[in-house]
């Protein structure tokens, strides 16, 4: 309770300092967080631009293309939970350091795949190494910022992961129109690899631990105690964390963004060729539309959750309110994307509810911090962990029901699961009690 009441007051401490003064290197490490988290996402769904050619080369059907996917999400889910423990225990230096090393080896060798069960067996160890990521960057900025600027900080650190996606179609067919698919993942991976070694040299798990950060930045922060004294705790309290119904639900709501996310992330090329006929070189330059404006949703969600909190004093409904508006917006904007048989209309929506379902990102995550009590790597791990396993069923549901034809039927699921997550948001959901706290 100590590590958590002083990171949540050092917004407030910082207040009277002058801002001139301070050394401002918490900014240079969100940037080196947002370029890890915009490698993530590269690495992960490079494989949908991949796909079609992989799905030829092998003889893959959809199902089995849908497999591929979901072993990614089923690893990535289950190592969700040790990701959340190994960043509180060993901190995030050393954890991202060597998993953002791991991973970017294992995107490489997914050009070494010569069949279907090689290629779900180095997916799901691939998942397995980025499953980290995320808890170890939300224990690095429980670490590092304020609660103050958590919205934007979580903004800018998963909007660079969406508009990563953006990017991905560009740079990947342009690859594999040159050298063929299996150099994208071979150009993605040493990315990674240089990314590890410049976190290594360049990030402290303590800001006062850095030669970069004077001492008003260091009061600003609220550091003094952090994870020096967290690693003197005697036992994490998982009886509350994992007792905690707020956790479980922020995992339930979570999961609705990623269902929605990962038609964007992995089938929208399939579905645009295979179902809309867009040619190849049509999907690269227009699929990148919607999935910019994700990241354009996830850091306007950032910004306006936290203007809302200091207009307001509401933390709990600067987060539902975003959140809700969010959801209902990516629900009834996803609809009309299926129905339209106009192709300039099918983007406009598809970028509509993308735009709204990337909104929900940075709040959900700002809570995962706001109720987290000093353990954010381990409270963010559960509720990624729910979320994940939603995902990889999304992947997996959809490659089944585009093999039978049922090229529309997922929107219509996605937009009830949407709405639903809406709903919890309104009724369940209070970011104003930490998991700590007994009911």
């Amino acid at each position: 309770m100590a590590n958590a009441t002083a990171r949540d007051v050092g917004g407030e401490k910082g207040v009277s300092m002058d801002a001139q003064r301070r050394s401002g290197y918490r900014w240079l490490v969100l940037g080196m967080l947002a370029l890890l988290s915009l490698i993530t996402y590269m690495d992960r769904t490079n494989i949908s631009i991949a796909a079609p050619m992989m799905m030829k080369e092998f003889g893959f059907t959809k199902t089995q293309m849908g497999l591929v996917f979901g072993a990614f999400a089923w690893a990535y889910s289950l190592g969700q939970f040790p990701g959340g423990w190994l960043a509180g225990k060993f901190g995030p230096r050393k954890l991202l350091a060597l998993v953002a090393l791991f991973w970017s080896l294992m995107t490489m060798a997914t050009a070494h795949a010569w069949g279907f069960i090689s290629l779900v067996v180095i997916r799901f160890i691939f998942g397995l190494g980025e499953s980290s990521c995320f808890p170890g960057g939300h224990q690095a900025m429980q670490y590092w910022y304020p609660k103050s600027e958590r919205g934007v900080v979580n903004g800018v650190f998963h909007g660079a992961g969406q508009f990563a996606t953006s990017v991905v179609p560009l740079v990947a067919v342009a690859l594999m129109t040159a050298w063929g698919w299996r150099s994208i993942f071979y150009a993605f991976g040493l990315v990674g690899v240089v990314w590890s070694v410049a976190w290594w040299f360049m990030y402290r798990d303590q800001p006062e631990q850095s030669k970069h950060v004077n001492a008003a930045e260091a009061a600003y922060i609220g550091t003094g105690i952090g994870v020096l004294e967290a690693k003197k705790k005697v036992e994490i309290p998982w009886g509350l964390i994992l007792g905690c119904p707020t956790t479980w639900i922020m995992g339930a709501v979570y999961a609705a963004m990623v269902y929605s996310q990962n038609f964007f992330l992995y089938w929208m090329p399939t579905y645009l060729i295979e179902f809309r006929h867009f040619s190849l070189k049509n999907m690269g330059h227009l699929a990148p539309l919607p999935l910019f404006a994700g990241a354009v949703g996830v850091l306007f969600g950032g910004i306006i959750t936290d203007y809302l909190a200091k207009k307001t004093g509401n933390l709990k409904w600067s987060r539902r309110g975003v959140c809700i508006a969010g959801l209902l917006g990516a629900a009834i904007s996803i609809i009309p994307a299926a129905l339209t048989s106009n192709h300039l209309l099918v983007l406009i929506y598809l970028t509509i509810a993308n735009f709204f379902t990337q909104m929900v990102n940075a709040p959900s995550c700002a809570v995962s911090l706001d109720i987290a009590g000093g353990y954010a790597g381990i409270v963010y791990s559960v509720m990624n962990m729910v979320a994940q396993g939603a995902g990889a069923a999304s992947m997996i549901i959809f490659g089944v029901l585009a093999q039978r034809g049922y090229w529309l039927a997922p929107f219509f699921i996605t937009a009830a699961i949407l709405t639903g997550a809406a709903l919890l948001w309104m009724f369940a959901i209070n970011p104003e009690r930490t998991v700590l706290q007994r009911s």
